[in-house]
């Protein structure tokens, strides 16, 4: 159960980032994945592009699931998750000005590219 709810919850943060300042959500779910639930980074981009899967990815899904790299019920979780905070991120997002939007974009970038570059 637990489980269930994180997974959803990354859904839900993937999404809402996603709507709020546009960035892809592959950037939560594939470090949340790893780094929370201990996949592969295989697994990770496999499971994130299932959740993603119509219509974006869908030749790599199936890639990534012919070689046993698709978790689907972590990504059909995900997906609900992502699902709705992408609404509510796209709805908080708008009264935001654009100069903010853009260093919060650039922030979260940063963070995203210190952690892979100082993570072994």
């Amino acid at each position: 159960m637990i489980e269930t709810v994180g997974l959803v919850l990354v859904g839900l943060l993937a999404g809402g980032l996603s709507g709020f300042i546009g960035i892809g959500g592959a950037t939560i779910m594939i470090p949340a994945l790893v780094l929370i639930y201990g996949t592969s980074q295989h697994l990770a981009q496999g499971t994130s592009l299932a959740a993603l899967l119509l219509p974006v990815g869908v030749l790599a899904v199936v890639k990534y699931w012919q070689t046993g790299n698709v978790n689907l019920t972590f990504a059909v979780l995900i997906a609900v998750g992502f699902f709705v905070g992408a609404y509510f991120g796209a709805v908080y997002a708008q009264p935001v000005p654009d100069i903010i939007l853009k260093r919060l974009f650039a922030g979260y970038l940063i963070l995203v590219a210190l952690q892979i570059l100082f993570t072994s």
